[in-house]
């Protein structure tokens, strides 16, 4: 059998992207092969492996087998592959780990307290592969009461497993603002109707907004592109803005997309700019199940997670399976790295990758 880390050095060479992932599914069904597991393709994309032994209730663990559309600069010897794409968020050690633990659970049937459900799914830097294998009825189907998922982090002590209750990643909205003016020529500005500058204003007023929330939790709004107009000498016809909304509680997103339509209300008025307002759905944020953390960490003891003291203002789709059953999303160390999403991301896999494994195993055969 392979060791976690030529799991993830295999993986590292074939990164594929969104649910267009057959080299990574045709490697995964090989190895799951060998572990004699029932396995199976809920949606497009996705490998779902079952180790039924006899037990009523099952434990599932996440894994996400897509990569991101970047072009590798790591220099390493197993670097990717595939032009244009990349594991740089480290879902090839994510699923190398998930590959790895269910290897041990098929090896020590015996002694695990329950079945066990491997969900190795697409999409979730993209379109939420979550979300459509959930739609299945996979975990009720297995009878899953719990669900966990690993992913690696940058920053955090090497080889080390963090968690929190509550809230541990951020819900997301994709916003864009679509303003649309009249153009002329500047030297009959008079007779137009700006839309860059009612872009800009409504940018103004819609950072305002935010920065006036209460302050109780962490909130953002940024908008990282702006296109308006055409040419230098011609008032805007059209602008277009696109962000981005971090938020926790549904409460506090609802409050924002109030706002954020007010807003664009105030600017039609006040420029005579027509002013659409669209806050995509999103991925709800991850919240991590109070009653199932305190448990790990009464009977895991000195093994218990380090305890993270603020929730992160980045989005995951594994909050789709939360909704469902209790979860726990943990985060393990990798150390002083380049940031995930980075084309020079990697990491000591030797180092990091065996002690979150070992951390898994605990789970598994938790009571």
């Amino acid at each position: 059998m392979l060791s976690v880390v030529e799991y993830r050095r295999a993986l590292h060479r074939i990164p594929e992207l969104d649910d267009r992932l057959p080299e990574t599914c045709a490697y995964v069904h090989s190895a799951l092969a060998s572990f004699e597991l029932e396995a199976f393709s809920p949606i497009p994309s996705s490998i779902c492996a079952y180790l039924d032994v006899g037990k009523p209730e099952t434990v599932a663990f996440r894994a996400d087998m897509d990569a991101l559309p970047i072009e590798e600069a790591t220099g390493l010897a197993f670097s990717s592959g595939n032009a244009g794409a990349m594991h740089a968020c480290g879902h090839d050690g994510n699923t190398a780990m998930a590959l790895a633990l269910a290897e041990y659970a098929a090896a020590h049937r015996e002694k695990l307290p329950r079945n066990v459900l491997f969900l190795f799914q697409p999409s979730e830097e993209t379109t939420g592969g979550a979300e459509r294998l959930c739609g299945t009825g996979v975990l009720e189907r297995y009878h899953a009461e719990r669900v966990f998922a690993m992913h690696l982090w940058p920053k955090l002590e090497l080889g080390k497993v963090h968690c929190r209750p509550g809230p541990i990643m951020a819900r997301s909205n994709e916003v864009t603002v679509t303003l649309t003016g009249k153009s002329v020529h500047i030297g009959k500005a008079s007779e137009g109707i700006d839309a860059l500058a009612a872009g800009a204003e409504y940018l103004l007023r819609a950072y305002s907004m935010v920065k006036a929330l209460p302050g109780e939790e962490p909130v953002v709004l940024r908008f990282g592109k702006m296109v308006s107009g055409r040419v230098r000498n011609a008032v805007s016809g059209e602008t277009r803005l696109e962000g981005s909304l971090r938020t926790f509680r549904d409460e506090t997103q609802a409050l924002c997309r109030q706002g954020l339509e007010r807003i664009g209300r105030e600017i039609e008025a006040e420029s005579g700019c027509g002013v659409e307002v669209h806050l995509s759905e999103g991925y709800p944020a991850v919240w991590n199940h109070e009653g199932l953390y305190e448990k790990i960490r009464a009977e895991l003891g000195e093994y218990a997670p380090l305890p993270l003291t603020a929730p992160t203002l980045t989005a995951e789709d594994f909050s789709f399976y939360q909704q469902r059953v209790p979860g726990l999303f943990f985060l393990l160390g990798v150390g002083d790295t380049p940031e995930l999403h980075s084309p020079e991301f990697c990491f000591d896999d030797e180092a990091v990758l065996p002690q979150g494994v070992e951390f898994l195993k605990r789970l598994l055969l938790l009571e």
